[in-house]
């Protein structure tokens, strides 16, 4: 079963904004392409922000990063690589699920089928999941609202209703999802779309924020702040459906748009989110064949970008990696190569489900040692993704305590 799934094609009006406020992201983007920007495993936060940006303070570096390096130093080459995998299992037998996050991954993401029909209950299968509350796993789901809704008790409205609203609705929205999944248990939320339809029509557009940028980026902002106190929020599809149409459950959407404008008309709310202090920006099966022909979740170039030119410093996800064997490009028809790929290219933690089959997370994360032993994957670039995903973790464990 694919991450997302559920959509509508109904029209929405959406909101608009001046010019002026693309002009502005726009030239921010600019400014951050050129601004210093050292890295650092385990780092989050936005890029330094420019005389005239409008931003927010960066998330604090937690005390609990500290342990990043004593953690790491107890984790052989197949640990790190399953503290790479986020798997799932069906089902709500929690006990299922705590054998399979015995094996060390490095967090589970609930689906329809694993959620069950109380808060409680699905709190208490987080507390199944979680083997050492030292460092939990990322439990995750993709609560976005409208279309996409995985907890039956969410009462909060969607982007399909709130592209028309202020972006403080935005705000109190999230704020109240954030909280609903985090009294769940569920400490990840892949919730936050930041892509700008191109029209109205756009398969995308009742689960986006719209198809002005600006507008879509102060609501993406709005509800990354939203949802901070409660859960690590998510940005998605980078770099973004707004000109990549189709849907990439069942191809590789791709489109000819050059990066000038894609800085223009694509990314001022991935920007937005990040400069908000979003942790986690999940990395989508499109094409942008100017930029590099190859899906951006196995694009070094892409990856580069979101890094060097937007920023961002907390953990990269790949979507679903059953979506690119589903895609029929026999170039991705390998889960695992795909997965190795992906973490080479600069993801930090693969997605992967059991569309082909069963332990579909272990072998991916067998894969991935292998990989390491031919030299196909360098070590490094492992141990910088596992250091990441486990700063994270330690993060949150901060967080819960």
């Amino acid at each position: 079963m694919r991450v997302f799934t559920r959509r509508a094609h109904e029209s929405h009006a959406a909101g608009r904004r001046a010019g002026a406020v693309v002009l502005l992201i726009s030239t921010l983007l600019a400014a951050s392409a050129c601004a210093p920007n050292p890295s650092s495993a385990g780092g989050s936060g936005a890029a330094a922000p420019t005389a005239h940006a409008r931003t927010a303070s960066p998330t604090p570096t937690s005390p609990a990063r500290s342990r990043v390096p004593d953690v790491m130093a107890r984790l052989d080459l197949a640990q790190q690589a399953s503290a790479v995998v986020m798997g799932n299992t069906p089902g709500a037998d929690p006990a299922g699920m705590r054998a399979m996050m015995s094996r060390g991954f490095g967090g589970f993401i609930l689906m329809g089928s694993n959620v069950p029909a109380t808060p409680g209950d699905l709190q208490a299968m987080a507390s199944a999941l979680t083997i050492d509350p030292a460092l939990p796993p990322l439990i995750a789901t993709d609560e976005e609202g409208g279309d996409v809704v995985r907890l039956p008790w969410d009462d909060q409205p969607g982007a399909d209703v709130l592209k028309a609203q202020s972006p403080g609705a935005a705000r109190a929205a999230f704020a109240r999802r954030g909280m609903l999944l985090a009294q769940s248990g569920v400490t990840v939320n892949f919730g936050v779309v930041a892509d700008v339809a191109s029209s109205p029509d756009s398969f995308i557009y009742d689960r986006s924020f719209g198809t002005d940028p600006g507008a879509a980026a102060e609501r993406v902002d709005a509800a990354v702040r939203g949802e901070a106190s409660w859960v690590s929020t998510t940005l998605k599809h980078f770099p973004g459906h707004g000109a990549a149409e189709g849907d990439s459950h069942h191809m590789i959407p791709s489109t000819a748009m050059d990066l000038e404008t894609w800085r223009a008309q694509v990314a001022p709310p991935f920007l937005a989110g990040i400069r908000a202090g979003a942790p986690i920006v999940m990395m989508g099966h499109l094409a942008y064949t100017a930029v590099d022909a190859q899906p951006a979740s196995l694009s070094p170039r892409w990856h580069r970008i979101l890094r060097d030119d937007l920023g961002f410093r907390g953990v990269i996800v790949t979507d679903d990696l059953d979506m690119l064997v589903d895609s029929g490009d026999p170039a991705y028809a390998d889960e695992v190569a795909d997965a190795v790929q992906a973490v080479a290219a600069g993801s930090d933690l693969v997605l992967a489900l059991d569309g082909a089959g069963p332990d579909t997370a272990q072998k991916i994360a067998d894969g991935l040692v292998a990989a390491v032993r031919s030299g196909a994957l360098p070590a490094d670039r492992l141990r910088e993704a596992a250091s990441r995903v486990v700063a994270l973790r330690l993060d949150i464990a901060a967080r819960h305590h």
